[in-house]
């Protein structure tokens, strides 16, 4: 299994992240490294991210949430 992270800007076009990332093995391992990064990718203008696994989106998440909740 492949687990990978779709870096977004708000209007959802797909951008360059600020960091780039690993490759992941586990959903574990990939939200790891999404809570140790998260900022220096909104930072780097990123403002959500979508997790795949092997090419299915699992789930869609905001980078301002966390700052702005």
């Amino acid at each position: 299994m492949a687990w990978v992270w779709r870096f977004e800007k708000a209007d959802g076009t797909e951008t360059s992240p600020a960091v780039e990332p690993e490759d992941f093995s586990t959903q574990g391992d990939a939200e790891s490294w999404i809570g140790e990064v998260w900022k220096e990718l909104l930072d780097g203008g990123a403002e959500q991210v979508t997790l795949f696994e092997d090419g299915t989106e699992i789930y869609k998440m905001s980078l301002r949430a966390a700052v702005d909740g």
